[in-house]
């Protein structure tokens, strides 16, 4: 019997409503595909690697999920912050799935300012978190499809 997919959403609710958007259209790629997902919330866009981190390590020797997306947004603003966050988040997020082999997509939304995001996370128009979560699904696929035992 093979087992339900899983995935877990890690989402930094910073700006509420484009998170909202982002876990919406996320939710509706999966429901669609019949997927379990289950969402986890930290403070910031880069926390969201770490969480992944830790609860890999929790599930090194039965993975709790399939894979994992991550949803955020980060909006320049007037200091370097908006880089460190922006880049780190996201080198964060390649390394953890190089190195554990794991497929992530990442739907953290890195925007010049809030109309960017607000257009980037409708679920009529662009919404990169239904993008992540295909992008997540479609590297779990891949996976799975080397799998010989």
């Amino acid at each position: 019997m093979i087992d339900k997919i899983k995935i877990l959403l890690v989402c930094s609710p910073y700006y509420n409503d484009i998170t909202d958007n982002l876990i919406s259209g996320a939710s509706e790629i999966l429901k669609s595909n019949s997927v379990c997902y289950k969402i986890l919330n930290v403070p910031g866009a880069l926390e969201i690697a770490p969480a992944i981190k830790l609860v890999l390590d929790k599930s090194k020797k039965k993975p709790i999920f399939d894979g994992y997306v991550a949803l955020g947004c980060v909006i320049k603003g007037e200091t370097y912050h908006f880089e460190i966050v922006a880049n780190d988040s996201s080198r964060a997020l390649i390394d953890l799935s190089l190195n554990y082999s794991v497929p992530i997509g990442n739907g953290i939304l890195t925007v010049s300012n809030k109309d960017q995001a607000i257009k980037r996370s409708d679920p009529n128009q662009l919404n990169k978190g239904a993008g992540a979560a295909l992008a997540c699904l479609s590297l779990i696929n891949i996976k799975n499809s080397f799998n010989y035992e």
